[in-house]
């Protein structure tokens, strides 16, 4: 667990040092595939709750969810669709399943 805290201390350092931008037109991608990120990290942190997190069970579920999500915008805005309204509709619900779960798990204790 101190892994894990130490390594998104460093990395929110390192992002917030490095002078970075994105631009506008990859804003919607970006921030779709952050989404999706951040829904596989909860949903890791809900298995360890469960006692049932499995390592490549994670990591292939961030790399494929990340990627579908970042395909689905892209396709979607070469259709002239707005696609990422339903995949940050999706992944926010996710995420707000899995931390009303962490929530209730930790006033038990």
């Amino acid at each position: 667990m101190i892994y894990a805290i130490a390594s998104l201390v460093i990395g929110a350092l390192v992002g917030y040092f490095c002078n970075i931008t994105i631009p506008v037109e990859y804003s919607k991608l970006f921030s779709v595939a952050l989404l999706a990120g951040f829904d596989a990290v909860f949903g890791a942190l809900k298995a360890i709750f469960l006692k049932t997190f499995d390592n490549l069970n994670f990591l292939t579920g961030f790399f494929s969810n990340t990627l579908l999500a970042a395909l689905l915008v892209y396709l979607g805005d070469n259709l002239s669709i707005d696609l990422y309204y339903v995949a940050l509709f999706v992944f926010g619900l996710r995420i707000f399943k899995n931390l009303s779960y962490l929530r209730h798990c930790l006033i038990k204790k």
